[in-house]
């Protein structure tokens, strides 16, 4: 056994210790009466093993992933790989969502009443309702948003209520918009690669996105939109023709609107700037011109970001982020990423840091600094499984470094993993 191989058991080993202890720790404190709010700690869920319709199709996909993915990754032509990449993931998402049935697993995931979808009826002018948006984001007052729309900028509620405008409203097509947005990402990351340069990388990180473990959250969660909104500004940002540049700087600016946190996208975009080989002064201006147009245009509507996290901050402490206790969840949210991320990131990213250069390297380690920086922040305690799907997703590009040899086998650890998590706990998202 090589001295690599050696490394990647030990990392295997302390991922396996981390979530051990996740949810150990998380067992125990539920059972002490601490408010985790998680009753499957480190995962918001609960634990409920079952089965659905869903299984085979999840299972038979996998295992075709598995045989042929690595083989049609080296060798198809690059469109078809692309397509290839894009219908596996839709199906993988989907096969993983009819675990739980169309309606649990899909339709019934965004109609809660903490979530977007019950505003949604309730907007009848947008002007208005951005100009009045931050009035309503504390809670305990007359017209107080829902938890998630008051949690993020009107972006968020803005796609759902232009989805029921286009007549493609209620639980089932907004939860089928997550997904196929969602799963753009299988196409975005790998074009981005190729775009700085790194053919072999790009090919070589689809069927690790293909069997995305944190796809059990894409289906359904706004997050999984979210994710592929962010994949695709960052792809244009590589791409080297200047009429995308503009067009990236409008998603990543619309992306500021869907999640407070994405300014934590920040060092990913600077880092897929400093890695193109040309124009990087001309992509940069053109998409920062495009971001703050973005931010010219929601600020002149009635809404500032700046007033809107301030006052989510309140919010997030007027409910269960008072009681979960930052203690635990510093360390067991990185547990919960390694459940959407797969038990690859741990020897991916050693050997992306020890032998990696370029893209595959330096997207990592920007995705890893976001992340880090959200999990002390304590704005992140516990949901991260699906919070942090845009970062994992760029994690993933450190797949690049494993042996080819290797990739089948982590690739069914990563298969493995999400059937685990579906298939023995109910996710909330």
């Amino acid at each position: 056994m090589s001295r690599n191989s050696r490394a990647d058991i030990v990392v295997v080993a302390v991922e396996a210790g981390l979530l051990a202890a996740a949810i150990g720790v998380g067992a125990v404190l539920n059972a002490r009466g601490v408010r985790l709010w998680a009753d499957a700690a480190p995962l918001f869920a609960v634990w409920r093993p079952h089965a659905g319709w869903g299984t085979p199709l999840a299972v038979a996909l996998a295992a075709l992933v598995v045989w042929r993915g690595p083989a049609l990754a080296r060798r198809a032509p690059w469109p078809w790989l692309l397509a290839a990449g894009y219908a596996g993931t839709v199906g993988w998402i989907l096969s993983l969502a009819m675990v739980d049935g169309w309606s649990g697993g899909l339709a019934q995931r965004l109609t809660p009443q903490a979530e977007y979808l019950t505003e949604v009826p309730r907007i009848t002018d947008v002007a208005t309702m951005l100009a009045g948006f931050t009035d309503r984001i504390v809670d305990f007052q007359a017209g107080s948003w829902s938890t998630h729309t008051a949690g993020h900028p009107p972006g968020a509620l803005l796609a759902f209520v232009w989805l029921d405008r286009a007549g493609l409203g209620g639980g089932g097509a907004a939860a089928l918009a997550c997904v196929l947005v969602g799963a753009t990402a299988t196409v975005s990351v790998p074009a981005a690669l190729r775009w700085l340069g790194d053919e072999g990388a790009a090919r070589a990180v689809v069927p690790f996105l293909v069997l995305f473990p944190g796809a059990v959250w894409v289906g359904a969660s706004a997050d999984g939109l979210f994710a592929g909104v962010v994949a695709g500004g960052l792809a244009l940002l590589a791409a080297p023709r200047w009429w995308c540049w503009p067009l990236a700087g409008l998603a990543l600016g619309f992306a500021l609107y869907l999640s407070y946190g994405f300014v934590l996208v920040g060092p990913l975009a600077l880092a897929v700037v400093a890695l193109r080989r040309r124009h990087r002064v001309a992509a940069l201006t053109t998409a920062g011109a495009a971001v703050l147009g973005v931010a010219v245009a929601f600020t002149a509507a009635g809404f500032r970001w700046w007033d809107g996290y301030r006052l989510v901050v309140e919010r997030y402490y007027q409910g269960w982020a008072a009681d979960r206790p930052y203690g635990y969840w510093v360390w067991a949210n990185l547990a919960a990423l390694l459940l959407c991320a797969g038990p690859v990131l741990g020897p991916a990213l050693r050997r992306t840091l020890a032998e990696g250069r370029g893209a595959v390297r330096w997207l990592p380690v920007a995705a890893g600094a976001a992340v880090l920086a959200a999990d002390l922040s304590g704005l992140s305690k516990a949901e991260v499984e699906r919070i942090w799907l845009p970062f994992a997703l760029w994690l993933l590009v450190a797949t690049a470094a494993l042996p080819a040899a290797r990739r089948r086998a982590w690739l069914l650890a990563q298969a493995a993993v999400a059937l685990a998590v579906n298939h023995l706990v109910w996710t909330w998202w």
